[in-house]
């Protein structure tokens, strides 16, 4: 997505020079003379970044004291300061202010490009690294090999190209999210940013100004950017739209299709250019028959639908996943990663996940933390949460259940039968006879199997296995 930069300078030739030097690369741009069209063309829309001069003739303010004012309410906005009268205390004050950097008048194109370019790169990292530490590092990739998964994968890469809007289903915590930053991120817009807005967690009456922005002063506050504003040139994601107001459902269906909106408290109309992507964990079909969703928001947002699959349902990658969330974990924590028994890994495929991939991440960073038995030996099925450990079957408890798991049947049965001839022998002291009585197995039959399995007697009437 090409850059849109805001270029304030009271001659209207150097506007044009720069304007010229960034069209040719494809950025758009925009242009201001004073103080007052540069505030004006910021609250249009927020640019990505802006080149102000600092000596700005007829202008009510200079460009240091517009650069205080956009990083008062713009921290995160990137400005590039020029001037042909500068000195370096007047670049170090703008700096201090918090311009990126300072280029003095004339100026060769190519520095110019470089300090764009850089800024821009800067703001975005800045940008990134925000969102990570609200995430605590989110996953941006799929896991597993189940045909669920890649049918997922090739939806993904088919939709992620063509902007168009994508709503995403499937149950709480089964990664809609994840395949949501995945479009982003395999888009024409994966230079810009990735917005997202959980409508489930938000009260209904704050929805509005966190999608639309305020104007200032209202609620007793200064301007507010909203999230559409935000994710101006790149995607914005409306997490739960279910939950969302009718009243404010019938301002985004407005705002999608004419990619222009009001701020609260404002009449300023804004234009932006973004693209929606949507999630859902509830049947919006069963809720527009309620009255509760509305018909014409559901067709503009189902534009490509994606459904995102219970753990239940793709079983298979639990492995995968298992051991993706431990090794993520680990290098989190400073803790040496921990392999899973065939045993555990089993008991983690039977247990039924209501919270699906986000329940089996938390259970991951449990056993990492809290699994009992040395770190260099796997974790037993014995040693899972209560939940999981409750529906566990009772063979996977048994201390030869992690053999047994690995092995196929046959093998596995003959573990079995060894195991419990000897503990059936113990239990009569030696006495075959007992034993064969027991089980109910005629006395030579068990001697020929104890022998077949390598199970023997000593002169002591004792057992050893080979």
């Amino acid at each position: 997505m090409a850059h849109d930069i805001l270029i304030v300078d009271d001659e209207a030739d150097i506007r044009m020079l720069i304007a010229g030097i960034l069209n040719d690369e494809g950025i758009k741009t925009r242009e201001a003379a004073d103080a007052d069209q540069a505030f004006a063309q910021v609250s249009a829309r927020r640019p990505s970044l802006v080149v102000l001069d600092i000596w700005l003739q007829g202008s009510r303010l200079d460009g240091l004291q517009i650069l205080e004012q956009l990083m008062r309410d713009h921290a995160n906005l990137p400005v590039i300061m020029i001037s042909g009268h500068g000195n370096i205390e007047t670049a170090v004050q703008a700096i201090k202010i918090g311009a990126y950097d300072f280029i003095e008048k004339p100026f060769k194109a190519d520095r110019l490009l470089l300090m764009v370019e850089r800024a821009v790169e800067a703001s975005r990292l800045k940008r990134e690294n925000q969102e990570l530490k609200l995430r605590a590092g989110g996953d941006v990739e799929l896991i597993g090999r189940s045909s669920a998964v890649n049918q997922m994968r090739q939806s993904i890469e088919k939709v992620a190209p063509t902007g168009s809007r994508v709503l995403i289903t499937g149950p709480a915590g089964s990664g809609k999210e994840v395949v949501a930053r995945l479009i982003h991120a395999r888009s024409r817009r994966n230079d810009g940013p990735f917005v997202g807005l959980n409508c489930a967690t938000m009260r209904p009456e704050r929805l509005e100004m966190e999608l639309f922005g305020t104007e200032a002063g209202v609620d007793g506050h200064g301007r507010k950017i909203g999230t559409f504003e935000q994710a101006h040139g790149g995607t914005l994601l409306l997490d739960e739209v279910a939950d969302m107001p009718l009243e404010t459902q019938g301002k985004i269906v407005r705002a999608l299709q004419e990619q222009v909106f009001e701020r609260v408290g404002g009449g300023q109309r804004v234009e932006v250019d973004v693209r929606v992507i949507a999630t859902s964990n509830r049947d919006l079909q069963a809720e527009i028959d309620q009255g509760r969703f509305r018909q014409d928001l559901f067709y503009r947002l189902s534009v490509v639908p994606i459904r995102v699959p219970s753990l239940t349902e793709r079983r298979e990658d639990i492995p995968h996943l298992a051991r993706h969330f431990m090794q993520r974990s680990a290098e989190g924590s400073g803790l040496p990663v921990r392999e899973f028994g065939e045993d555990a890994m089993a008991a983690l495929q039977a247990y039924d996940w209501p919270g699906n991939v986000r329940q089996l991440r938390n259970v991951v960073d449990w056993l990492l933390i809290m699994a009992q038995g040395d770190v260099k030996e796997p974790i037993r099925a014995d040693t899972l949460p209560p939940e999981i450990g409750a529906i566990t079957p009772t063979v996977l408890k048994w201390d030869k259940g992690g053999e047994i798991m690995g092995l196929p049947l046959r093998e596995a049965r003959e573990v079995f039968e060894r195991e419990y001839l000897l503990a059936q022998v113990t239990r009569f002291g030696g006495n075959i006879s007992r034993t064969a009585s027991f089980v109910g197995m005629e006395r030579s039959a068990l001697h020929r199997k104890l022998k077949s399995l390598g199970v023997h007697g000593s002169e002591k009437g004792k057992l050893f296995i080979e």
